[in-house]
């Protein structure tokens, strides 16, 4: 059977364009995936081998599911493409190269978290009023722009911008002393590398000669100039992505980079995929005409061949706790009606709105589940993963100081840094013999790290460290946390195969490098999903669908949120709301409030006027699904 069989005349098309730039507009639910992917098994089948295949996305999951894809639509014996996020990609050419990007090649990968501790330890020694998170968010803001600490300082514009850049540059210290990169860095590093080392360049320019990089739309400058500077002459580079999905602006996602690629790659091809296969036709009325009111985009139009739909129930609560007991009720008549709780999903756009509809779960017996804690941050996966990282990198400060205390050894953050510092001498000597031993205890896990399997390896380093102890000592407390280790174990288990200090690194860049998407606990399929309703932010949501989506709190100033944020697109709430919409297939409820408890105050709320964009006649408005609330619920 040829790949071009289960296709539409314009997924076809764009399988068929293999040489020269390309550029897929493909509406939510068009199938992009699946051109994508058959897109690059043509490409196989066609003699390029798969090895010069490269192809870049921005989440493990969204990786994942694409290279199981690729696998089963290639003949076994021809190979599977390197199919990578940026930032995976950027781990790779830089561990590669090291040596001319001027790092070590063992350097530790700071997570979210590692970078606010580190910030948060900077601003301490300060009187300042510089919050650690915004800063962070302002440092990896002008990082993906591909600004350096020495040319933010330069151009500061006031007291604050200069604050940003003392926090920063001792930031940039801390990094560089304990041999570490960050989520930016990655990036920005491989870009550098890339631009002074012209070598580097023409290997992997031949090494990859055909580029796929999917949601383009979320790329920022330093992305785009790595995917610009691979592509090279060649410009056998395909982008897809949707303007009217670009969500992420506030991280420095550019939309500009989609509109303007036709000028930046010429004579490309341009394929717009807008049969969707996913939404009734009047979800789908619905969200046109939500997102037609932007103007910077790319006209398209989705349509599809599939059934009108039900209605869409739009609800008006008196206050939050009235619109958490419509949802939960309504969810209940969904299940009766034979609706599977792992298809239906609550999207709302900032996280405080969860705990009242929570509540309402609980009292009528719905099971939920709250997305968004990885397992990677569980703490004593994190521990065990920071014995694993300070083991093959002896500097690195914020592990030592994490694990240190983990099981209780008498050793404190004092002592560390006189550890670190080569001042171990000056210890009394009941430290010295502590600090020894500890020592002791790194270096047997990194013998064993280089030595065993990478499954191994976590089971020796959980054993040395003292932690399996410590958990089994704690009894029925400490069992969860046993269980959490053993599947950190498995997950180990998928590096086996790799040469055993590489498995280790592999799996560590893994937890690094988890997206906010991958770590969520459901995936595409509802299949692998808990039976349970689905509570989640807007954002969140991006990528999944389900039977039935319930979009809550659709007010003027919570959704579209109005507060004022220079780097925010004005237009993205609208895509927001549009990305919102097109996560359902079947059924959709929306919901807003006429007041809603914020901050401690109750505020009085206008519907949102997203409402209004959708004709009428798609409509219907729903009744509450139970007699049960009563006002005095109310908090």
């Amino acid at each position: 059977m040829s790949v071009l069989d289960t296709l539409n005349d314009r997924q076809q098309t764009a399988v068929l364009h293999t040489e020269g730039p390309l550029l897929i507009i493909a509406g939510a639910g068009a199938g992009k995936t699946k051109t994508i992917t058959h897109r690059i098994a043509h490409l196989i089948e066609k003699g390029t081998h798969a090895y010069r295949i490269l192809a870049l996305t921005f989440t493990n999951k969204a990786a994942g599911e694409m290279r199981e894809r690729v696998r089963k639509l290639v003949p076994a014996g021809r190979g599977v493409p390197l199919i990578s996020t940026f930032h995976s990609l950027g781990v790779r050419i830089l561990r590669e190269f090291a040596g001319r990007a001027g790092i070590e090649r063992n350097f530790s990968i700071w997570d979210h978290d590692d970078s606010l501790r580190a910030l948060k330890r900077i601003l301490d020694t300060k009187d300042d009023s510089l919050a650690p998170r915004a800063a962070l968010s302002r440092i990896s803001r002008e990082k993906g722009a591909g600004i350096t600490v020495e040319a933010f300082e330069k151009a500061a514009r006031n007291f604050r911008e200069r604050d940003i850049a003392r926090a920063w540059q001792q930031y940039e210290n801390a990094l560089h002393e304990e041999g570490a990169l960050d989520f930016d860095d990655l990036l920005v590093r491989t870009l550098r590398l890339l631009q002074n080392s012209h070598d580097v360049l023409s290997l992997l320019q031949e090494r990859w000669t055909h580029l796929t990089i999917d949601e383009y739309q979320d790329t920022n400058f330093v992305q785009y100039e790595i995917a610009r500077l691979l592509a090279g002459a060649r410009m056998n580079i395909c982008v897809v992505g949707d303007i009217d999905q670009n969500i992420y602006s506030w991280r420095g996602a550019d939309i500009g980079h989609l509109l303007q690629f036709e000028h930046a790659f010429p004579n490309t091809a341009v394929v717009t995929l807008e049969q969707n296969y996913r939404s009734t036709r009047t979800i789908l009325a619905a969200a046109n005409s939500v997102i037609e009111k932007n103007i910077r985009r790319k006209p398209k139009n989705l349509f599809t061949e599939g059934e009108i739909g039900e209605p869409i129930l739009l609800y008006g609560a008196q206050n939050e706790v009235d619109e958490a007991w419509f949802v939960a009720g309504a969810a209940t008549k969904l299940t009766e009606r034979g609706v599977m709780p792992s298809e239906i999903a609550v999207l709302y756009r900032e996280n405080f709105q969860s705990r009242v509809l929570e509540e309402a779960c609980l009292h009528m017996g719905v099971p939920y589940l709250v997305l968004g804690t990885r397992f990677f941050e569980r703490k004593e996966v994190k521990d065990l993963l920071s014995y694993l990282r300070a083991s093959l990198n002896p500097k690195n400060r914020t592990d030592l100081i994490r694990i240190a205390g983990v099981p209780a050894r008498g050793i404190g953050r004092v002592t560390i840094e006189k550890m670190l510092a080569g001042q171990g001498g000056d210890l009394p000597a009941g430290a010295r013999s502590k600090v020894a031993a500890f020592r002791q205890v790194l270096l047997s896990i990194q013998k064993a790290i280089g030595v065993l399997p990478a499954s191994e390896a976590v089971r020796f380093a959980a054993e040395a460290s003292g932690m399996e102890k410590m958990f089994k000592d704690m009894g029925e407390e400490g069992r969860e946390r046993l269980l959490n280790i053993g599947e950190l174990i498995n997950v180990a288990t998928k590096y086996d195969s790799a040469k055993p200090s590489e498995g280790i690194e592999q799996l560590l860049e893994e937890a690094a490098l988890q997206s906010e998407q991958d770590g969520l606990g459901v995936s595409g399929s509802p299949s692998e999903r808990p039976e349970a309703l689905s509570l989640m932010t807007v954002h969140a949501s991006k990528g999944l669908e389900f039977e039935a989506v319930f979009i809550v709190g659709l007010e003027q100033g919570l959704f579209p949120w109005t507060r004022v944020d220079e780097n925010r697109d004005p237009e993205e709430e609208r895509r927001l709301f549009y990305v919102a919409l097109t996560r359902a297939k079947k059924r959709l409820f929306l919901s807003y409030a006429d007041e809603r408890m914020k901050y401690g105050s109750r505020d009085r709320a206008i519907p949102s006027e997203f409402l209004s964009d959708i004709d009428a006649r798609l409509i219907e408005y729903a009744r509450p699904y139970t007699t049960t609330y009563e006002e005095k619920t109310i908090r």
